[in-house]
């Protein structure tokens, strides 16, 4: 009875023993190969393994193996080890996360291509993230997963989205219109239709100014040519083409016009004795033709001063000219009376026959020689006029004393 209880609490002590060996053979991290076995790579001490020994957890073949057949488990165990290490890795395996992802890069793994079940290690499911992944880490980095995905769907909604932008831009540009730069889809899309439609339009605006270059010599040529305006189909449904085409077109007819309005203020000088309008002209040819009436006008009437204003040196008295108008009589008379210059050579010409100078005109006299001899004989006759005045004066005194002292003679007498 004794010996009985004795063996239960040595029975419970083994029991308890084998239990703590087998938890801790089982209790550390790593999955198992086909064998149920794998390779210790961390904290293998504290698990009673060496680092680099295989061993598994099944327990059975460990619990049936005995002490004398360790040597060749050993042995055994480090082939196996060998020959998986190169696949079957574990998280634990590996120094850093930077090292798993591109392992894992390197093997071209994925979510659904993950032979040593890295994908999911410590984790229930499958994200197509290898291991656990550090706070902050970018996933997109990691080969097949969701933000690489994602990210490479973004770049190529991008590119589509630029694409499509820059055919809708050049477009734009080239007909010099502004529409909505926007577009539907992801902000990938639309950020890349923007950047594209901008480059479309600033390229497609470059082949519009060169078009519209072409498009005013074009004009400018027919407008040199002929004055009706038709504008070639290619620039009518472009609205910044038209326009350039018009301008040309409409410089060149100014230029004509400028020449021919020339021609018609010339008309109209020539002809400012009578106004003849000119008709079924342009309106501008009708002006330059009064313009050049009235500086025709102008001139004559320059002309008609002057022959009166030169006439007044001439001519003592104002003698009306035969002119065939009665506006030239006037600018005639008109010039005639505003020769103040006259004046000063009358006035000379009178002195000098008053004082009985001889008659010698002056050079500058010369021009008005009719009217200084004329000027200068009236003077003269003045002088000659009071002279003989004088000269009945004094004959008349000396008669008048003579008779009296022949009466004072003649009572002495008596």
């Amino acid at each position: 009875m004794k010996k009985w209880i004795f063996c239960v609490p040595l029975f419970l002590i083994t029991f308890i023993l084998v239990f703590i060996f087998e938890t801790d053979t089982y209790a550390h991290p790593g999955r198992t190969d086909s064998s149920g076995g794998h390779t210790c790579r961390t904290n293998c001490a504290s698990w009673g393994l060496e680092t680099g020994e295989y061993h598994t957890h099944g327990g059975a073949s460990e619990s049936n193996s005995s002490n004398d057949s360790s040597s060749e488990s050993s042995t055994s165990s480090n082939s196996s080890a060998s020959s998986n290490d190169s696949w079957d890795k574990d998280c634990t395996d590996f120094s850093s996360y930077d090292e798993i992802v591109d392992y894992w890069n390197s093997k071209g793994y994925s979510k659904t291509n993950d032979p040593e079940k890295l994908d999911g290690w410590g984790n229930a499911v499958d994200d197509g993230i290898p291991c656990e992944e550090p706070s902050g880490y970018d996933t997109a980095k990691i080969n097949g997963s969701p933000a690489q995905i994602a990210e490479k769907a973004a770049v190529q909604d991008k590119t589509n989205g630029e694409k499509a932008g820059y055919t809708a831009g050049l477009g734009a540009g080239k007909k010099g219109v502004t529409s909505d730069s926007t577009s539907k889809g992801s902000a990938a899309y639309q950020e890349g239709y923007t950047i594209g439609y901008d480059e479309g339009y600033q390229n497609g605006s470059e082949v519009l100014e060169k078009q519209k270059i072409t498009a005013n010599k074009e004009g400018y040529a027919l407008g040199k040519k002929q004055d009706k305006l038709v504008v070639p189909q290619q620039y009518a449904s472009i609205s910044s083409l038209k326009s350039s085409f018009n301008e040309g077109f409409n410089k060149a007819i100014e230029e004509k016009d400028e020449e021919k309005k020339k021609d018609y203020i010339a008309l109209g000088v020539k002809k400012a004795d009578i106004m003849n309008e000119p008709k079924s002209v342009k309106p501008i040819f009708i002006d330059a033709y009064k313009q050049g009436y009235d500086q025709g006008q102008s001139e004559l009437k320059k002309t008609y001063v002057k022959q009166g204003h030169d006439a007044a040196f001439k001519n003592v008295k104002y003698k009306t000219p035969k002119l065939n108008s009665q506006k030239y009589i006037n600018w005639y008379k008109e010039g005639f009376k505003s020769n103040n210059k006259i004046k000063a050579i009358q006035d000379a010409a009178y002195n000098a026959g008053l004082n009985g100078d001889d008659y010698i005109v002056k050079a500058k006299y010369k021009h008005a020689e009719p009217i200084y001899k004329y000027y200068f004989e009236q003077g003269d006759q003045e002088r000659k006029e009071k002279n003989a005045a004088s000269s009945g004066v004094v004959a008349a005194g000396v008669l008048g004393w003579v008779g009296r002292r022949f009466y004072v003679a003649k009572k002495m007498l008596k």
